[in-house]
């Protein structure tokens, strides 16, 4: 696993970042660099311009021909899903410390899935243990 800590200040030099980030993990040995977290604190820190941004991505991995090969998933410190609102548990799924980018091959993905069984299932769990966990128990793991 690759961390990089993107220290651009703009959308645009972060999509810079993003395509250097994708054009070296579809070159690297998967034995040597399976997946990539491109962690940007510096841009896209507001939720909506960094929903906005992952269409971005998509089209991004598209130009570089990565489609079937890469995707990229995405956290954020205020992520939120549609249709929940701003404190639902759930949305805790895909929070994280800093806005990243979560650059991720296919076949490892697919490989999770097989091995899941049902890859919804995966979601489910994580909302089932945070539902189970609450806002005290979800602060309680970060204070520990």
């Amino acid at each position: 696993m690759r961390f990089i800590v993107s220290e651009q200040r703009s959308a645009a030099g972060l999509l810079d970042d993003l395509r250097t980030e994708l054009q070296a993990l579809a070159a690297a040995d998967p034995k040597d660099r399976e997946t990539t977290l491109l962690i940007h604190p510096w841009v896209l820190v507001d939720f909506i311009e960094y929903n906005d941004f992952l269409e971005v991505c998509e089209a991004t991995v598209a130009q570089l021909n990565l489609e079937g090969e890469l995707q990229v998933a995405s956290f954020h410190p205020q992520y939120q899903f549609a249709e929940s609102q701003p404190d639902d548990i759930e949305n805790y799924t895909n929070r994280s410390p800093y806005p990243m980018l979560h650059l991720l091959r296919e076949a490892s993905v697919e490989r999770a899935v097989e091995a899941v069984g049902d890859s919804e299932e995966i979601y489910r769990r994580n909302i089932r243990t945070l539902r189970a966990l609450g806002h005290a128990g979800w602060q309680r793991l970060w204070r520990d």
